[in-house]
Parts: C-alpha cells; sequence; structure tokens
C-alpha cells in the first residue's frame, strides 16, 4: 500500500478545483445537463424519441447525454427542461470566494484602474 496519497477535501464545484475559468457556469451546465440525462434515462426516452417529444434536435440530447456541453446556455438547457414537463426554481448566491483572486491581483498588480 502507498502511503504517500493525500487527502484533499474539494469545494464543491470540480470546475473550481482544477482552475477551470468559468467553473461556476460549467457546474451549472453540468447540474442541468444531469437532470436532462435523469429523465432520459428515468422515462428511457432515446434522443430520437426525445426528439419527436420536444422538438429539440437528437444531436443536442446526444451532446448532452456526452458531457459536450459547451455549445449549451443555461437558459437552452431550462428550456430544454421545460419541453421535458420540468419546472425550475433557480436560487442565486453571490459571496466573496475565499482565495480572492481579484483582490490578490489588484494588490500585487498595484492600484486598480
Amino acid at each position: 500500500m502507498n502511503d504517500d496519497l493525500e487527502r484533499v477535501r474539494g469545494s464543491g464545484n470540480v470546475f473550481r478545483d482544477f482552475g477551470r475559468p468559468n467553473a461556476d457556469l460549467e457546474q451549472a451546465r453540468a447540474v442541468l445537463a444531469a437532470k436532462i440525462i435523469g429523465i432520459l434515462d428515468d422515462r428511457k426516452l432515446s434522443v430520437r424519441t426525445a426528439e419527436k417529444l420536444t422538438r429539440v434536435a437528437a444531436s443536442e440530447f446526444s451532446r448532452i447525454r456526452n458531457a459536450k456541453l459547451e455549445r449549451f446556455t443555461i437558459d437552452r438547457m431550462i428550456t430544454i427542461l421545460g419541453k421535458l414537463g420540468q419546472d425550475v426554481e433557480v436560487s442565486i448566491n453571490v459571496r466573496q470566494r475565499r482565495d480572492d483572486t481579484m483582490t490578490q491581483a489588484v494588490t500585487r498588480g498595484g492600484a486598480a484602474r
């Protein structure tokens, strides 16, 4: 057994943990995609059947299933959930990050402009 492993607690957003620039947006899209995939799975819907029910292209459902989410906006994914008969409630909390990178950048680089 290797004793060199270190346990690290994540932030709750894997995209942030890996330093992705739009981590919050990517997390939101991932959560919405998971909901869409869950509905398709629960109803045993193929992408073609989902297309017939919603008039959303089967290729869009395929992209969602394959986590190719960069082309999707949050509102587009919420619209798809609506077409699948779901009500979506959005709650937004804004707070300063613990690592406050903006303040660090301004402090290191001089006064803010």
